[in-house]
């Protein structure tokens, strides 16, 4: 291993992580859609001014789902949850291809740390369904009032 494989694989790295964090979103994005649940994603939600405070700034991206109430807590349960599934074409490829090269590990461990849910995932996994009936309730009220 030398210098250029390191330099290598420092630039893979953080440019494999913009794009599994771009997937992480499209996931949650696509199975929202796919399960009829409006949604918004939205890019740098916390910026402030500049590419550095921007790039500083957590999260990098965020899908706000918008529920009606009526849909089962299945459908938000799974779609916090799918980011797992973009682990599994990196396993694959790390099974069948295995490599010592520093930069295919660096990208590995990108993609792998994207696949990983966050908190807010996990939240939304185990709370979907008083998020909807939070939501059911607000819908009720908001009908019955003048």
């Amino acid at each position: 291993m030398n210098g250029i494989d390191l330099l290598v694989a420092g630039i893979a790295l953080p440019i494999t992580v913009l794009l599994g964090l771009v997937a992480h979103e499209w996931a949650h994005a696509l199975v929202l859609r796919l399960a009829g649940i409006d949604y918004d994603v939205v890019y740098f939600p916390d910026r402030r001014d500049g590419v550095l405070a921007a790039l500083a700034s957590c999260p990098w991206a965020a899908v706000h789902p918008r529920p009606t109430g009526d849909e089962p807590p299945w459908q938000l349960r799974t779609a916090a949850m799918i980011p797992f599934v973009l682990a599994v074409p990196a396993l694959v490829l790390a099974t069948a291809f295995p490599s010592s090269h520093p930069a295919v590990a660096a990208i590995l461990v990108g993609w792998l740390a994207c696949s990983i849910p966050s908190p807010q995932d996990f939240s939304v996994a185990f709370y979907a369904h008083r998020v909807l009936e939070e939501t059911a309730e607000s819908a009720t009220v908001a009908a019955r009032s003048p």
